[in-house]
């Protein structure tokens, strides 16, 4: 399978608030819009808000979002009136991990990866 583009979809009870949540409280920048939809840039892959859903998430669905400062990350949207559902901890596997979440439930994952951990590449450090 040879893969162009991809994009996680999420289809919420309330598509203004959802799409007013990425996009002013999480300060996601727009890929594109359409009647009935959002489509937010989202690191290396898409984040569209489309349509509306009546049951809302399942928790075995996560947003999962690295960042490159998790509790600057934090205090940003705490100003913003984000109240973490999870506080910031180190993983068993490395990952500084916090968790929020969109006006729906959907789970939120913001993630740092610590310098010293073997996931950590940042090519603008590469002389």
């Amino acid at each position: 399978m040879e893969v162009l583009s991809s994009r996680f979809l999420i289809h919420p009870r309330d598509l203004a608030a959802s799409t007013a949540f990425y996009r002013d409280t999480l300060g996601l920048a727009i890929d594109k819009e359409f009647p009935g939809g959002t489509v937010f840039f989202l690191g290396h892959g898409s984040l569209e808000i489309v349509g509306s859903a009546s049951t809302g998430p399942s928790p075995d669905v996560a947003l999962w979002i690295q960042v490159r400062d998790l509790p600057a990350t934090l205090a940003e949207l705490a100003a913003r009136g984000v109240t973490p559902a999870r506080e910031a901890r180190r993983e068993p596997w490395g990952l500084d991990e916090a968790w929020i979440a969109d006006p729906d439930g959907t789970r939120i994952v913001l993630v740092e990866v610590p310098a010293e951990h073997p996931l950590r590449t940042d090519p603008r450090s590469w002389d």
